[in-house]
């Protein structure tokens, strides 16, 4: 039977068997504390009974749950004892409307324009050496002793009247009369680049200089009696200066380059009428075609302006060549491919240059003659004077003391220092 006042059945009297967790009740029935209990030691398990670390499943943390975490929030923690549950992996939202094409992309367009850059340089490239593989090259060199090589470049410069290659035709449009008998030099002149100015510098065809095993003649007989290598080393033995480079123009070529780059201005400040030369022109800047550039350039019969004076003429070939070679440096002769083409092409039929002369030599000689004509350079006659004789007419002479002057700054390439006295438009 359960003891009185005792809770559970049996025992001793007055005692239960759960007094140990209740406390014993005494006198009054107040329970005594309960005693004390040692807690068990744990045995830990062994190594193969433990779960496998890599087959328990990451907890995921449950939005709204129990248990959050400081800071988080509430219910990031799973109650223990429960699997965290897993999220489906999200899926992209679905395309609506039809997929961008690949030509959208900015890459794609950047691949082709760089593509079309790498061609457009190739062709810049490849078109003037194509063109000057077709280029005629002349031995220009004279035999026996020549001047140093001296600093800076010095180009010869030539504009042939041979009207070998015209028709009768094309001789009667142009204006050049004669026939296709034995080339004269219709202009000469020397242009030096280096580390001032570029200067371009007329030499009158007829200036009396001293022609190697002829005497003394007029200068343009040396090329007519031995051609550009007699002409090299008649200005090379009279000036001191060493020519590398030679360049040779003729009527038709001229033409066909200034058409090629759609035509060059030109300024007379008189109006000129020649019918000789085909050339009928107002005052005043305009722009001049092929034949016109040519008469303009050559005109030595006008009825009226200054067209007669043979110093005029050669300030105009300076003005044609100049304006011919400001429109092939010009970015727009680059950047129009027509022109580029027509330019390139038009070259082998226009000029023909000394052996040795590269297709970048060729480049750095269209930039000295647009330079030496342009704001930056300088552009001149050779100091000379007039010198009468018995028959009436006058000999162009060299003024020695002037040109002495000049041959001394362009050997030592130092074009900073000319002046208007040794370097004019005139020479005199």
């Amino acid at each position: 039977m359960a003891g009185n006042g005792t809770r559970g059945d049996g025992g001793d009297e007055g005692g239960s068997e759960f007094d140990w967790l209740y406390g014993q009740q005494q006198g009054g029935g107040q329970p005594t504390a309960p005693r004390k209990t040692t807690p068990r030691p744990t045995t830990p398990r062994p190594a193969e009974e433990r779960p496998d670390p890599t087959m328990l499943l990451p907890q995921q943390p449950r939005p709204g749950g129990r248990g959050a975490a400081p800071g988080g929030t509430p219910g990031d923690t799973p109650p223990p004892g429960r699997p965290a549950p897993t999220r489906p992996p999200q899926q992209p939202p679905a395309r609506t409307g039809r997929s961008r094409s690949g030509w959208a992309r900015p890459r794609r367009w950047i691949r082709l324009l760089l593509a079309l850059f790498v061609l457009w340089l190739v062709y810049l490239v490849a078109v003037p050496f194509f063109a000057w593989s077709k280029v005629d090259k002349i031995a220009f060199s004279p035999d026996g002793d020549r001047p140093e090589d001296q600093p800076g470049t010095t180009y010869l410069i030539v504009g042939s009247d041979s009207r070998g290659d015209l028709t009768a035709e094309e001789r009667k449009a142009l204006g050049t009369g004669g026939d296709a008998g034995a080339a004269r030099t219709d202009s000469i002149l020397l242009l030096h680049t280096g580390a001032g100015p570029d200067t371009l510098i007329s030499i009158p065809r007829d200036t009396l200089m001293e022609i190697p095993g002829r005497g003394t003649s007029k200068v343009n007989a040396a090329f007519a009696t031995g051609g550009p290598a007699l002409l090299t080393q008649t200005l090379e033995q009279n000036t001191g200066i060493r020519i590398d480079h030679y360049v040779e123009i003729g009527f038709a070529g001229f033409v066909d380059i200034v058409d090629a780059v759609g035509g060059v201005e030109i300024c007379p400040k008189q109006a000129i009428k020649d019918k000789q030369a085909n050339l009928n022109v107002t005052s005043g800047c305009q722009e001049a075609d092929g034949p016109t550039a040519l008469g303009y350039a050559r005109s030595r019969h006008a009825s009226f302006g200054d067209s007669n004076d043979d110093f005029a003429r050669v300030r105009r070939q300076r003005e044609v060549i100049g304006a011919i070679g400001s429109k092939v440096a010009s970015p727009w002769t680059v950047l129009n491919p027509v022109r580029y083409w027509r330019l390139n092409l038009a070259a082998p039929g226009a000029i023909a240059v000394g052996e040795g002369m590269g297709v970048i030599d060729a480049g750095r000689f269209a930039l000295g003659m647009a330079s030496a004509t342009g704001d930056g350079g300088t552009n001149c006659t050779l100091p000379v004077s007039y010198q009468a004789v018995s028959s009436g007419y006058s000999d162009v002479v060299v003024d020695t003391q002037r040109a002495e002057q000049l041959y001394d700054i362009v050997i030592e390439d130092r074009t900073d220092d000319l002046t208007k006295k040794i370097c004019n438009a005139r020479g005199l």
